[in-house]
């Protein structure tokens, strides 16, 4: 089988980042190891649902939104620490996550740059200088979950947000801004 043929097993910007992005990266960084090269490591989305604290409901709801959106199950996620304020204990599940790795990452990558990010109402582009941790991970939030094609609009019963964290092996923020715009990532300015 050729280099450039996709098996049906590989995502296909996953083909794209080992034939083309990974050149383009090297000479632009100037590496001296292949190994030095940053990848994505994984993507975690995370919702959290606060109104959970009273209705549950809420909550199983959200989990099934967000395993319809990763395409893998959700976790529900508990809370650390006891708020009166907000009638929460600790150990109450308060959201849901999914953690991405290898094709599932990629293809959901693929979604949210390509059908995802271009639905999102008046979106100018994600901020280049905002969202990087300094360890070359990079963090951006939606404010609704129905930009997403697997959600039915006449299903949902609230409209949630939700962040998205990408995790690389790039050690700045520089080295990871260029990995994700390889990724068709839209940042402006």
């Amino acid at each position: 089988m050729s280099e450039n043929t996709q098996t049906a097993s590989e995502a296909r910007l996953y083909t794209l980042y080992k034939n083309e992005f990974r050149k383009s990266l090297r000479e632009q960084f100037s590496y001296k190891n292949e190994m030095q090269i940053p990848r994505l490591e994984k993507i975690v989305l995370n919702m959290g649902v606060g109104e959970a604290a009273a209705d549950q409901k809420k909550l199983d709801a959200a989990t099934e939104e967000m395993t319809l959106i990763a395409g893998q199950k959700a976790v529900k996620t508990l809370s650390k620490k006891a708020i009166a304020g907000f009638k929460i204990r600790a150990g109450l599940p308060i959201g849901c996550k999914v953690t991405l790795r290898s094709r599932r990452m990629y293809e959901f990558l693929d979604r949210l740059v390509t059908i995802a990010l271009p639905r999102v109402r008046d979106f100018r582009g994600l901020p280049a200088n905002k969202g990087f941790d300094g360890h070359g991970n990079f963090a951006m939030g939606l404010k609704e979950q129905i930009v997403f094609p697997e959600i039915v609009y006449d299903k949902v019963d609230e409209v949630r947000g939700m962040d998205v964290i990408f995790v690389t092996s790039a050690k700045t923020n520089e080295e990871a801004k260029a990995l994700l715009k390889a990724f068709s990532l839209p940042f402006v300015g």
